[in-house]
């Protein structure tokens, strides 16, 4: 006996259709160019650096995050990441994203960001900053060609112990644009003059005001080291999905390299504290005396 279908039937089957397509174009795309926790150290004034990111996903998610998505099982994902010191506790930088799926190199635009820390943070016991990234993004990474990320900084250190903690905000504009929180944080600890080990967390909770379900949530963690090679630095980590809408197995590298300071000398130092702009987020006693 064949099933004869209503009018009415078909309008809630269309409905339904509808509401699970708007599931799947909602849902935001999960590229990871990028892993890493900020530490508020910078370039100094007048200084450039330049650090790959490459991330292997040995073990991901086998379905696209929407229609038409990058997919990240088996992908190398990276970018070239270019950074200017503009002051003690300003720094500007450029991102050049991609992906590499299936032998097929994929673009993902640009990004920028400006960077305000606390200045020498890598000599503090207590540092913080935030950085702002803009985005502009191509189709099979995103469906909101413009982004933002808002990445407070806030870390401590004691010893030979370090803790960080980024509670980032990325936000995309455009139709299917909406507020995620995606935390960051990393204690570790230095073992060497030039070697360190410890624990990265990264997160994805979801849209903000509605955090998706915990099985649909992405929480990765990373056993990493970083250590210098060379001229280089270097910070080498391997990450475990714990929930099932997280990658199972990802493999994550950054290889820096900061240029020397053209015409770096003490007196140089001194009058770039004097002459330049004050930092507003250092305490007035963590200044340097001027004369």
């Amino acid at each position: 006996m064949k099933r004869r279908f209503t009018d009415g039937s078909r309008c809630r089957l269309c409905l339904l259709a509808g509401a699970g397509l708007w599931v799947v174009l909602a849902t935001p795309a999960q590229a990871v160019d990028e892993i890493q926790v900020y530490n508020a150290s910078i370039a100094a004034p007048g200084q450039f650096t330049i650090q790959q990111h490459l991330n292997y996903v040995a073990q991901g998610l086998k379905d696209p995050p929407f229609r038409g998505g990058l997919v990240s099982n088996g992908s190398i994902n990276g970018t070239p990441e270019f950074a200017y010191g503009v002051t003690d506790w300003w720094e500007v930088g450029l991102y050049l994203p991609f992906a590499i799926q299936d032998r097929q190199f994929l673009s993902d635009s640009f990004k920028l960001r400006t960077l305000f820390v606390s200045p020498n943070a890598d000599q503090r016991n207590f540092f913080y900053g935030v950085n702002f990234e803009f985005s502009n993004e191509t189709p099979k990474f995103s469906q909101t060609r413009f982004g933002m990320e808002i990445r407070p900084i806030i870390g401590v250190r004691k010893g030979d112990w370090e803790f960080i903690v980024n509670p980032i905000v990325g936000i995309g504009f455009g139709k299917y644009g909406e507020a995620d929180f995606t935390p960051a944080a990393r204690l570790a600890r230095k073992v060497g003059p030039d070697l360190s080990v410890g624990l990265e967390y990264y997160a994805d909770f979801g849209k903000i005001g509605d955090f998706s379900k915990l099985a649909d949530q992405q929480h990765t963690l990373f056993a990493v080291t970083d250590f210098k090679l060379g001229i280089f630095g270097v910070n080498l980590g391997v990450g475990y999905g714990l929930t099932p809408a997280s990658d199972r197995f990802v493999v994550k590298t950054i290889i820096g390299y900061a240029f020397p300071v053209p015409g770096s000398n003490a007196a140089a130092s001194d009058r770039a504290g004097v002459s330049g702009p004050v930092n507003p987020m250092s305490h007035a006693s963590t200044r340097p005396l001027q004369y």
